[in-house]
């Protein structure tokens, strides 16, 4: 399987994870919310909302239109953060992230 479907693949975890955690929105948030300039729009968004309505469909967009993946991420290190003193069980969404983390720091395609 190559990185692009590894990839694909991962982001369906992180979502589920997500849902599991009870950390997946209904409802969008407002689309000024959506196009903060911060790192990880942590001015306007959670960072699960962050990874639900941001990170997840630009990567879904990058893979549906075949383009070049990001070389590098450091997503998991930003949740683990994020969630830093919340009585969550994170484990499997921290382990997605630093899949997810590894394959697009990784040189194969």
């Amino acid at each position: 399987m190559n990185k692009t479907y590894k990839v694909a693949a991962v982001l369906m975890d992180i979502e589920a994870e997500l849902r599991s955690i009870g950390c997946w929105d209904l409802q969008a948030p407002p689309p000024e919310a959506l196009r903060s300039e911060q790192p990880f729009a942590v001015d306007t968004l959670t960072f699960s909302q962050w990874l639900q309505f941001i990170f997840i469909p630009r990567m879904q967009f990058l893979i549906d239109q075949k383009q070049p993946l990001p070389n590098a991420s450091g997503i998991a290190p930003m949740a683990e953060e994020s969630f830093r003193g919340m009585q969550l069980p994170i484990k499997g969404l921290i382990t997605a992230l630093q899949t997810v983390d590894a394959l697009l720091g990784s040189q194969s395609s």
